[in-house]
């Protein structure tokens, strides 16, 4: 069997997840949680197979639990199931030790072969993740600007350039409003910007954001 864990902060996302694992009779579900700490805390004891992550969790987020996760379980096969597109967050966690990147838009087909094909040992990439690899494969090499920032930087970037003030994206993250600032003149020297408008035009340009 394979034993599968599940880490979203709405119930009926997991209730969801739940209800589409039970129909596979090779897969059981031996845990859930709600954020990054408890999904650290849960898998010692429940030592599964596969861990399906969501990135946006209160507290410690996917991103960060999916360093530990690899750091201290890389046997643990990790998916990312997000609502945020796949030319997003996809290469970026899939290049920092996720097995596989879906939407949450995705078939429930899709996750239940997903779920088996990280179990063993396998990448799970989706049609609309492999033209975006092949894509990059045959681009000119040059790196987009923000492919230089950090995965937290990178998720604030996001935020930033959506509209959120640094007031809210703090209270999101539970993170410090001087923390986010802090962040905030990091990704603008790194992008050799100025202003957050400059960052919305960057993303929309390069379809980052809606």
């Amino acid at each position: 069997m394979i034993r599968v864990f599940i880490a979203d902060d709405h119930p009926v996302v997991r209730a969801g997840i739940k209800q589409i694992l039970a129909e596979a009779q090779d897969i059981e579900l031996c845990g859930e949680a709600e954020n990054g700490q408890e999904v650290l805390e849960k898998v010692e004891r429940c030592k599964p197979h596969v861990l399906i992550l969501d990135i946006a969790m209160p507290g410690r987020n996917g991103i960060e639990t999916l360093k530990r996760i690899t750091d201290t379980h890389p046997d643990i096969a990790v998916i990312i199931l997000s609502m945020y597109p796949e030319d997003q967050y996809a290469l970026r966690l899939l290049k920092s030790g996720a097995s596989g990147y879906l939407t949450k838009e995705c078939a429930s087909d899709q996750l239940v072969t997903a779920v088996r094909k990280v179990a063993r040992g396998r990448k799970y990439i989706s049609t609309a993740l492999a033209e975006i690899l092949a894509e990059n494969i045959s681009g000119n090499g040059d790196q987009p600007a923000h492919q230089e920032l950090s995965n937290r930087e990178y998720q604030i970037f996001c935020l930033l350039a959506g509209g959120r003030r640094v007031s809210e994206i703090a209270g999101e993250l539970s993170l410090s409003v001087k923390t986010i600032s802090t962040y905030r003149t990091r990704i603008l020297r790194k992008m050799h910007m100025t202003k957050n408008a400059e960052l919305t035009y960057y993303a929309i340009k390069n379809n980052l954001v809606d």
